[in-house]
């Protein structure tokens, strides 16, 4: 339990040691200022509601991130809350994230509870933090204990022949078989039906009162393996998703009153007049009133080239402004903006279920209730309870319960030995069914960085060579991604750099200096014919280069540096392999231009058709919908905050180790290599494991079928039809674990 010492001004709303009810004070959102005698002026902690629906609560919590012991006391005393039935918090992402009991009243209530213990939270020493059990709970032995000490008793008192008192045995195997009987009359309560469940409780039930009691010790066993083993093939359906609003940063810059205030980011307004300076990120999407600035809008659209906007052109939220200043006026705030429509979307993406659907076992619970009525055809027949036992023994849904748990688990712990992070049996079994991937560019396809791909001198006297170290000295020292990609290949290519005398940057234009005594110009073509550049040996080319900065001296052109966001080196050689060896058709989205977008996917190979430019977040994740809803079984490929909504949505979500957070909270496989070889292996791997769980389902069928038609005809002793159900479950289990002693060789 917590043990907590509240100071003497501490709200007193803490059910962990005071009781009291939730002030109104807090149905504003935030937590009010209060007085104490300790400390005249006390912590203010800001938080809002991200996300709300009945018995969860999402909020974002701004201190979190600047001080990790409070987050720490946080957490300590919301667990010990008997109301909170889970919480967690990121302190990265500034998010807390509370499920609570849905008796404890109105969505409002809980809001104020939870905002008096976010308060509470300053002044609290938390000198232990232990949850404490439900009193149930605290008494509780793991059914698999009772399941282990049944099966010794039986064969203690059976085989072995050991003075074993048969209350004892009985005793053990009822105690074992309480989730069983649970499972069993919860779906026949809630869901007006026998299952899988039934049958093996009827079994065990019968035979126990026999006296065989080894038959239902071996049955409990494997049943309680099978149920522990697809426990650990689950992914939770609780989706997790990163608060995004929170990479906005804390606060904004805003103009009230021909003052500048900074205020939370949350209190800004639309019609507020935002300002936002050099190396922050945009809180709003909005107009620019006043100013330019050089935009990295990455995050958002997914383009690698920043942006130069100026006055009347549109910004948005989570834009970072690398160069310049500019004054915004704010339409949308908040959810509204581009990026929190992100969220949005993400929330209302289906949450699928968390265990492995294959058709083995939908065919084993379609043969429950025939295997019923067979059971009691018999006994009433024959009159013997041992072959009525015998025919509900051998259902063979117990052996599927294993094998195909067993088979994923496998599977998903070769894929890990291998670098790839399969999160579910779930995802392992859309992967092997996937017929179409697409692609995010940037970053994915790509390396997600400028690069230079080609310098071409334009005068017979000067070498390329030299137009680069022109180049190169012109822009050291400006952030720049192209600059910085100019001045890294010129030190990869060990070019001496120049003497720069003098230097001016033009936003959004280029560069002018006096390098080496010249006048020189490196920049856009703009730029250059700006300053009455002679550009002649750029007109008289046929074709003219997609993405390119110029260098001029003295008035004339002397060539020019090509340079593009570098596609990896692995992306054609899989995109290849998926269009010819697999089947898959290919699609490529991007927030870049229909030009860039167009030169990438021919170098790659992928059809124009299938080549999707200028997409936003929604967008990408409606083109992922569209062929979802065309019948398409759709795996999603990026690595950027812009592809979360479209990983949600897919069939199959992958991204890369070093891709946002975002994505990787999103998606389903992680690449850990960050190498797309992985997805190829990862098919591979997928298509293996339903191989195997088609052929182990057969290694259980045929078997038990046969079995099942001489226990309906001639007779079967319980214990034998125990060995063939437990005997073909135990090939099938040692042929699934195949895959992970592949991958300990």
């Amino acid at each position: 339990m917590v043990q907590a010492k509240i100071l003497p001004s501490t709200v007193q709303s803490l059910n962990v040691t005071v009781q009291g009810a939730p002030d109104d004070r807090l149905q504003s959102g935030k937590v009010t200022l209060v007085q104490n005698s300790t400390n005249s002026r006390r912590l203010r902690v800001y938080y809002s509601v991200v996300h709300e629906t009945p018995g969860r609560l999402r909020l974002r919590v701004p201190y979190l991130k600047e001080d990790a012991e409070y987050a720490q006391r946080l957490l300590s005393l919301i667990e010990a809350d008997k109301y909170v039935t889970s919480v967690r918090i990121k302190p990265a992402a500034a998010s807390l994230t509370v499920t609570y009991e849905p008796n404890f009243g109105n969505a409002a209530l809980m809001r104020a509870h939870i905002g008096h213990i976010i308060q509470a939270a300053t002044d609290v020493a938390v000198l232990k933090t232990k949850k404490a059990l439900p009193k149930e709970e605290e008494s509780k032995i793991p059914s698999w204990k009772f399941s282990l000490l049944s099966a010794t008793l039986a064969v203690l008192g059976g085989p072995l022949g050991l003075s074993i008192s048969p209350l004892l045995t009985a005793s053990t195997i009822a105690l074992a078989t309480l989730p069983v009987a649970k499972r069993a009359f919860s779906a026949i309560y809630n869901e007006r039906k026998f299952n899988i469940e039934f049958l093996d409780f009827m079994a065990i039930a019968i035979t126990t009162v026999q006296g065989q009691f080894l038959t239902p010790a071996l049955m409990l066993g494997l049943i309680e393996i099978g149920e522990n083993i697809r426990d650990r093939t689950a992914r939770s359906s609780a989706q997790q998703t990163l608060d995004l609003l929170a990479s906005l940063g804390q606060f904004a810059w805003v103009e009230r009153d021909g003052e500048k205030v900074q205020i939370p980011i949350e209190e800004v307004e639309k019609g507020d007049t935002v300002i936002v300076y050099p190396g922050e990120q945009v809180p709003v999407d909005g107009t620019i009133l006043r100013g330019q600035a050089l935009f990295d809008e990455q995050k958002l659209t997914g383009e690698s080239m920043p942006v130069n906007k100026r006055e009347g052109q549109t910004v948005y939220a989570s834009s970072l402004v690398r160069e310049g200043q500019i004054y915004i006026v704010a339409e949308r705030v908040g959810n509204d903006t581009c990026v929190g429509k992100s969220i949005e979307l993400m929330q209302q993406a289906p949450v699928h279920d968390t265990r492995m659907e294959n058709y083995a076992a939908k065919i084993a619970e379609k043969a429950v209730v025939p295997t019923l009525l067979l059971s009691g055809t018999v006994f009433a027949l024959t009159r013997n309870p041992a072959r009525a036992a015998s025919i509900l023994t051998l259902d063979f849904a117990t052996g599927i319960r294993v094998c195909v748990p067993t088979t994923v688990l496998a599977a998903l712990t070769y894929a890990a030995r291998r670098g790839i992070l399969i999160r579910s049996g779930r995802a392992l079994e859309q992967l092997a069914s996937v017929d179409t991937i697409v692609f995010d560019k940037t970053g994915t396809l790509t390396k997600g960085e400028i690069g230079v791909t080609q310098v071409r001198s334009f005068n017979p006297e000067v070498s390329a060579n030299y137009v680069l170290a022109l180049a190169a000295t012109a822009e050291m020292r400006l952030t720049h991604p192209v600059a910085e990609a100019v001045v890294r290949h010129a030190e990869q290519e060990q070019i001496d750099f120049l003497t720069r005398e003098k230097w001016e940057y033009q936003l959004g234009l280029g560069v002018e200096a006096i390098i080496d005594g010249k006048l020189v110009y490196v920049g856009s073509e703009r730029f250059l014919r700006q300053e009455d550049v002679d550009m002649s040996a750029l007109d008289a080319l046929e074709e003219r280069p997609a993405s390119a900065i110029f260098v001029a001296t003295n008035g004339e052109l002397q060539g020019i540096i090509e340079h593009s966001d570098v596609v990896r080196p692995e992306s054609k050689k899989v995109v290849q392999s998926l269009l010819t060896v697999e089947g898959i058709d290919v699609h490529m989205l991007t927030g870049d231009n229909k030009r860039t977008a167009s030169a990438v996917a021919a170098e790659l190979g992928i059809s124009p058709k299938n080549t999707h430019a200028e997409a936003f977040p929604e967008q990408k994740a409606d083109v992922v919908r569209q062929l979802h809803s065309s019948g398409k079984t759709v795996a999603f490929v990026g690595d950027g905050v812009n592809d979360s909504p479209a990983l949600a949505y897919a069939d199959v979500s992958v991204s890369f180790a070093n891709g946002s957070d975002i994505a990787r909270e999103t998606a389903d496989l992680v690449l850990m290599n960050n190498d797309l070889q992985g997805l190829l292996e990862a098919i591979e791997v997928a298509r293996k494991a339903k191989q195997l769980i088609q052929q182990n389902t057969s290694i259980i069928a045929v078997p038990n079928l046969a079995a099942l038609v001489v226990a309906a005809i001639f007779g079967l002793n319980p214990l034998t039809a125990t060995v063939v159900n437990n005997g073909s479950t135990v090939v099938a289990g040692v042929n699934a674990l195949r895959p992970m002693l592949k991958s300990a060789e």
